[in-house]
């Protein structure tokens, strides 16, 4: 099952697909399938907060909906599919050979870092050029969207604790993320984080593994590589990170990218105002956005 956030009137609204692109609002089923439940949800958060095993009941309402009418996701005017997330954690230097594109070393565990949620803008958006920055960077990622409060989970629960897969694009400023202290600035943006343009619900995805991510900038393939590349797989890194921070429905889990980052060429090759960046994982779907002109206005905060 796909669920997709749209903006009606101003205001976000979960979107479900019935099958053969048929997007609807929730609050349409919730009418028609007389489901009170699904009235007023706005993003896949709402949903997996509403009732126990949310999306084995929307599956199963949508399966009774043939009749239905929907539009394409293409007609939607999409917001991130999750909107607030709790926790946002990243996964740092998960793939080998990203790690020694940056001539940097294997750490022996995880590295977690995190970005927030004024980082999330929807696929097709236009990405900020800050000021602060001369280095913005792409990094294609699978993201897990939780689905159930989970606490020091076992690695061979860590699956049950997964209710989809979208795309976000771990945008970087390299300048500010080597030259500060810590990447809060490198990583954290306004808009450092396109998420979608949809979430696909676990039970789509067979294997993980078999995922592949390609990012392209302007139709150059820049990255290609499959999700079992990585070095710390899911069920490891949900159990690392539950050993001490719960996380909620709704949180997100940026699992790390693959080689192939502009900072990793000879020269490197940074984005520039113009620029379109697309991240494609199938069954997902693409995430694609566009780098806005580059700031020139003073900074209101020194650079350094």
């Amino acid at each position: 099952m796909r669920l997709a956030t749209g903006r009606i009137d101003g205001r976000p609204s979960l979107y479900v697909d019935l099958g053969g692109d048929r997007f609807v609002t929730a609050d349409l089923l919730a009418e028609r399938c007389a489901e009170r439940w699904l009235t007023g949800l706005r993003d896949v958060r709402d949903l997996l907060e509403s009732i126990d095993d949310p999306v084995a009941r929307l599956r199963d309402l949508s399966a009774g909906a043939e009749d239905v009418d929907g539009q394409p996701l293409a007609a939607i005017e999409l917001e991130a599919p999750v909107l607030d997330p709790r926790a946002f954690v990243c996964i740092g230097r998960n793939y080998p050979a990203h790690v020694a594109e940056g001539n940097a070393p294997m750490p022996e565990f995880p590295l977690l870092f995190s970005k927030f949620s004024n980082t999330l803008v929807a696929s097709g958006a236009t990405v900020p050029y800050p000021a602060i920055t001369e280095q913005l960077d792409y990094e294609g990622e699978l993201a897990v969207v939780i689905g159930r409060t989970s606490s020091r989970l076992r690695p061979e629960d860590a699956w049950n604790a997964i209710a989809g897969y979208t795309i976000i694009d771990d945008i970087s400023a390299r300048d500010r993320q080597e030259g500060d202290l810590q990447w809060i600035r490198g990583k954290s943006l306004d808009g450092f984080a396109p998420l979608g343009p949809v979430v696909v619900t676990a039970d789509e995805v067979a294997d993980v593994d078999q995922l592949r991510i390609r990012t392209t900038v302007n139709g150059e393939l820049r990255q290609d590589a499959l999700c079992g590349e990585m070095h710390f797989k899911l069920p490891e890194l949900l159990a690392f990170i539950t050993a001490g921070i719960t996380l909620s429905p709704g949180d997100l889990i940026a699992t790390g990218t693959p080689a192939g980052v502009g900072m990793g060429f000879t020269p490197p090759r940074y984005l520039s105002p113009g620029d379109r960046i697309e991240v494609q994982i199938e069954p997902i779907g693409m995430l694609h956005t566009t780098i806005g002109a580059q700031r020139t206005d003073p900074a209101t905060v020194p650079r350094r």
